[in-house]
């Protein structure tokens, strides 16, 4: 067993690498680019919406008020009659990429920390790269794309979208995998 306090570098260097393919893969690629095509009405439904000053939040809608209006006649006209919509309601105002990036790199980092957990309880000192690379990088994997197919089962979110961000999670953890197998105490 390995001690959290040998894997320090490994957690570091694997969230510092994580962080530079994120903002490569984001800024300097195609690759996201179609993931929120412009809706081309978009102003007249922020017109339309601007009065209403919904607050920041996550919604859906129609919403029911509980589970027994859900087959009320009313609830199932609103659905059909639509649009059904899942929507998240930012604080007006310009986007603080410091801010989202700072809480990328902090996940980055937690990711990392589990990951180091894991193998510390299962891995010894001088393990080999490739079992480090396997446990590390499967436990990154699940911190970085586990939970993404629930956005598309539950919210309606694109499988396509879900999909290429399943990819970037598995480029992360094989990156977090490779830094702890290059890193890991011998």
């Amino acid at each position: 067993m390995v001690s959290l306090s040998a894997l320090v570098v490994p957690v570091l260097v694997s969230a510092v690498l994580v962080f530079v393919m994120s903002s490569l893969i984001h800024m300097a690629s195609p690759w996201h680019k179609s993931d929120y095509p412009k809706f081309e009405k978009q102003d007249a439904l922020l017109d339309a919406m601007r009065p209403l000053a919904p607050p920041p939040g996550d919604y859906f809608m129609p919403r029911a008020d509980d589970m027994k209006d859900l087959g009320s006649a009313a609830f199932i006209e609103k659905m059909n009659k639509g649009p059904v919509v899942v929507m998240t309601v930012f604080k007006n105002g310009p986007m603080s990429m410091a801010r989202n990036l700072s809480l990328w790199f902090a996940y980055s980092a937690v990711v990392a920390f589990f990951a180091a957990y894991v193998a510390s309880r299962a891995l010894g000192f001088g393990a080999p790269y490739l079992k480090v690379f396997q446990i590390v990088g499967t436990t990154a994997f699940l911190g970085y794309s586990g939970a993404l197919a629930q956005m598309s089962i539950w919210y309606g979110r694109s499988w396509k979208m879900t999909l290429k961000s399943s990819l970037d999670g598995l480029i992360y953890a094989m990156l977090t995998g490779g830094a702890f197998g290059w890193l890991w105490p011998r």
